[in-house]
């Protein structure tokens, strides 16, 4: 499964990205929305987009508008993950077509969780990497 992480914090996306990878996930990454489309126009294959709301040049929820203005996207499954803890923020991300939302700080746990929720296959997850 390939997961697309788009966050403007190197350190996230280092963080994010061993997560994925321990969890057997190819990980193509961007530092904002902008990037993002880019990316994700050269990697159709992408399951899952990991998103940060506040990001320069196009933010996150921007992001999800554009995504979900191109039906060639319908599957993918977008989960904001983002320190946005406002329950209205929630609520416009997932009225812009977000399938769930991760308050950081967040745990390995968590995220498997919410991959769950989305209905991404997750049996082959090692607990332990």
């Amino acid at each position: 499964m390939k997961v697309l992480i788009v966050d403007d914090s190197t350190a996230t996306r280092f963080i994010l990205s061993k997560m994925m990878k321990g969890i057997g996930c190819d990980v193509v990454e961007a530092d904002n929305g902008s990037t993002a489309l880019s990316v994700l126009d050269e990697n159709k294959d992408c399951q899952v987009a990991l998103v940060d709301w506040n990001m320069p040049v196009m933010n996150g929820y921007e992001l999800i508008q554009n995504i979900r203005k191109d039906n060639s996207y319908d599957e993918l499954k977008i989960m904001m993950v983002t320190t946005e803890t406002e329950m209205e923020q929630v609520v416009k991300a997932l009225e812009a077509g977000a399938n769930e939302y991760v308050m950081k700080p967040f745990t390995k746990e968590i995220v498997i969780d919410k991959f769950k929720i989305l209905g991404v296959d997750v049996s082959e997850v090692e607990q332990d990497a």
